[in-house]
């Protein structure tokens, strides 16, 4: 089984975190599944950006981005050319490494962090 790795974040993982990943699930269930609270202010439909996560290792693994997600993460605070929406990028065979960003658009608007 394919490892998901979290960079530490100083609210929604403070000592990082490493964990089997669950295939037929988004990066974001399987973060949600290990109560690592990242946001998903859309109820993880791709209709937002608050999920957004950089990854460091392992992008080409992933599903490939549709043309939504993509027009999405236009929008997402800072977007890196590794950026995905985690509610759409599922783990396939490899391990990933991923980054939350330390803001969302979601939290810079509600005051939240």
């Amino acid at each position: 089984m394919p490892t998901i790795t979290v960079l530490p974040h100083p609210e929604l993982c403070p000592e990082g975190a490493s964990f089997e990943a669950k295939t037929d699930r988004s990066i974001c269930e399987n973060l949600l599944e290990q109560h690592i609270d990242i946001d998903h202010a859309c109820d993880r439909v791709c209709a937002c950006t608050t999920c957004h996560i950089v990854v460091t290792q392992g992008y080409n693994s992933l599903n490939p981005a549709e043309e939504n997600e993509e027009d999405l993460l236009d929008q997402a605070w800072g977007l890196k050319p590794t950026s995905r929406l985690s509610c759409q990028a599922k783990v396939e065979k490899e391990d990933v490494v991923i980054e939350i960003p330390r803001y969302s658009i979601n939290m810079a608007k509600e005051g939240h962090r």
